[in-house]
């Protein structure tokens, strides 16, 4: 079947598979990706527990979670870098190191979130 001949809930499907496969293959070869979602099995379920209200709740899940789609987003910037210039270039080094710091910069938020509502309840 061409792809576009899927419609509705086989099209729904086929993303599903397809997004599967991405978080397998990031958490199969990426070592940084692997630790992000230790993190995240850790700190989803705590704020969860910890969060006053469904805004604290919310504000201490989505930036780990946040944190993970940077890194895929990141691990396959630097995969098609990888793929079109094996080779070291200025550029593709840019690439990467801007890929990085925008996770890098999600944890960060993490850090400032979780000080900002926890830290006060514990002082």
């Amino acid at each position: 079947m061409a792809s576009t001949e899927r419609r509705g809930p086989r099209q729904i499907y086929a993303a599903f598979q397809w997004s599967m496969q991405g978080l397998k293959a990031c958490f199969r070869h990426e070592a940084s990706f692997r630790l992000e979602v230790l993190l995240a099995v850790v700190v989803v379920p705590l704020g969860l527990w910890l969060g006053h209200g469904p805004i604290e709740k919310i504000l201490l899940i989505t930036f780990p979670v946040l944190v993970l789609s940077a890194e895929l987003l990141n691990s396959a910037i630097e995969a098609v870098v990888d793929k079109v210039s094996p080779e070291f270039h200025e550029l593709a080094g840019r690439a990467k190191d801007m890929g990085s710091a925008a996770v890098f910069l999600l944890l960060v938020m993490v850090v400032v979130t979780w000080g900002l509502i926890l830290l006060p309840r514990f002082l």
